[in-house]
């Protein structure tokens, strides 16, 4: 009896036991059913918020790329940056055809591919970015949320861009030319400093980019950007760098990269005329003058002081002793290089910076750094010169005859024709002391994206 109640007792204890262990695989397997279904939702979810931060990724990179086409004149008033800013990019937007991509602009807020429109990576599954750019209390960066979206979940990167400048521009040399240069004659270029101030440059797309003719030289070094234009030297004494050829070629370099020419702004001066010049009642002085369009007056002994603003189209000759303390703005076309608007000195030019102005002409007294700027005007000199104090800038430009003399600051040639400089035309620079950007130019103002500014934020 008693063997027999130990083995049913024994036997009572297994059946027991086993209903545990059944009991306790399945809250195991139970469990085990909910952490797998659990980690395929966290698996999915975090499929989601990967999707949504490429989504975000491919959004900034996407508008990288078009705001790093934006680029403005220097002149821009801060308070105007941005408006011309979304402006610009909107426009561009749509002369590309680009249609996906729509923006809503107000005053300090440009929104892209916000509310029911945003844009669209992939339909399916839905992937698709929004942005939103807007001012800072600093006018000089502006603030970018770009929100990447994926399957119901959101991630936001948020980047900063700041307004700067283009690092150089074609005032870091003497002479600078879209088009070939040409030096026939007794040439003679060179510079107060050398390196700094006889240095040219050549934007030209012309087989031959530069020809030297007779005993000309250019004292510095000449930077062509077309990697396979020719230099042409012809005379025994032509020299590049002080040296014949053919240690000359030495100091030509081809296939430099392209420099900012910077846009000139002649209606800057605009607001400085205050008298009209009449045909009808020639005068030997003036002061802060408009030529009006179509007169195409020639003066002869003539003094100018302030602003000489010369309306397009015209043809101005000056023949005599003419005397400027002050600045010869024209407002042509700076893509016209037809020649159809001239401004000629075929006599002596005396000039004197505006600093030397009376106090009455006020805040021009401080617009420093320019002779002359004439963008689709053509400009010769034939006469000589002691100095002319600044920039000169145009759509062609000659120096011909006994035209000589010092320049304070660089010639700058907006047009693809040839630059021409013949007869015994000595041409001396002297840039130090002048204003880094002379006045009414302005190196364009575009937008740099700050990559330490990157961060994932939370809205």
């Amino acid at each position: 009896m008693k063997l027999i109640k130990k083995i049913v007792c024994r036997k009572g204890a297994a059946l027991i036991i086993s209903m545990i262990f059944v009991l306790i695989f399945s809250a195991l397997a139970v469990s085990m059913a909910t952490m797998s279904g659990t980690n395929l939702q966290l698996a999915d979810n975090q499929r989601k918020a990967n999707r949504s931060h490429a989504c975000a990724e491919s959004g900034l990179d996407v508008l990288r790329f078009w705001l790093g086409r934006i680029y403005m004149p220097g002149t821009t008033q801060p308070d105007d940056r941005f408006s011309y800013l979304a402006n610009f990019l909107r426009d561009d937007l749509t002369v590309n055809g680009i249609s996906n991509i729509p923006i809503a602009i107000d005053a300090n807020h440009i929104s892209i591919g916000a509310g029911e429109n945003p844009v669209v990576l992939y339909s399916s599954p839905a992937q698709y970015f929004s942005a939103e750019i807007q001012t800072t209390s600093d006018i000089d960066i502006l603030q970018m949320d770009v929100i990447g979206s994926a399957g119901g979940i959101d991630r936001t990167i948020r980047v900063n861009y700041n307004f700067g400048t283009r690092a150089h521009t074609v005032f870091d040399y003497g002479v600078a030319t879209k088009g070939a240069l040409n030096l026939h004659g007794n040439i003679e270029m060179s510079g107060a400093n050398v390196e700094l101030d006889a240095g040219v440059y050549i934007e030209s797309e012309d087989a031959n980019a530069l020809e030297i003719i007779g005993n000309s030289s250019i004292a510095g070094d000449v930077h062509i950007t077309n990697p396979d234009a020719t230099v042409n030297l012809q005379g025994g004494q032509a020299t590049i760098g002080g040296q014949t050829a053919p240690e000359a070629y030495d100091h030509v370099f081809k296939g430099v990269a392209q420099t900012e020419f910077p846009v000139p702004e002649p209606n800057y001066f605009r607001h400085y005329v205050q008298n009209t010049y009449d045909p009808n009642n020639v005068l030997a002085e003036y002061e802060n003058v408009i030529i009006p369009a179509g007169t195409d007056p020639s003066f002869g002994t003539v003094t100018f002081r302030g602003i000489v603003f010369i309306e397009a189209p015209n043809i101005v000759t000056f023949t005599g002793n003419t005397t400027i303390t002050g600045i010869i703005v024209g407002n042509g076309d700076l893509s016209d290089n037809s020649g159809t608007n001239q401004i000629c000195f075929t006599g002596t030019v005396n000039s004197y910076p505006v600093t030397d102005l009376p106090e009455e002409f006020g805040e021009l007294r401080d617009e420093t750094g320019t002779f002359l700027m004439a963008p689709g005007f053509s400009v010769s000199f034939g006469g000589n010169f002691e100095t002319l104090n600044g920039a000169i800038a145009a759509n062609g430009i000659e120096f011909y005859g006994d035209a000589g003399g010092t320049i304070d600051g660089s010639v700058l040639n907006y047009s693809g024709n040839p630059m021409t400089l013949s007869g015994n035309s000595d041409l001396f620079f002297n840039r130090s002391g002048t204003a880094q950007m002379p006045a009414g130019f302005g190196p364009e103002i575009i937008l740099y994206y700050v990559p330490s500014s990157y961060s994932e934020v939370v809205l």
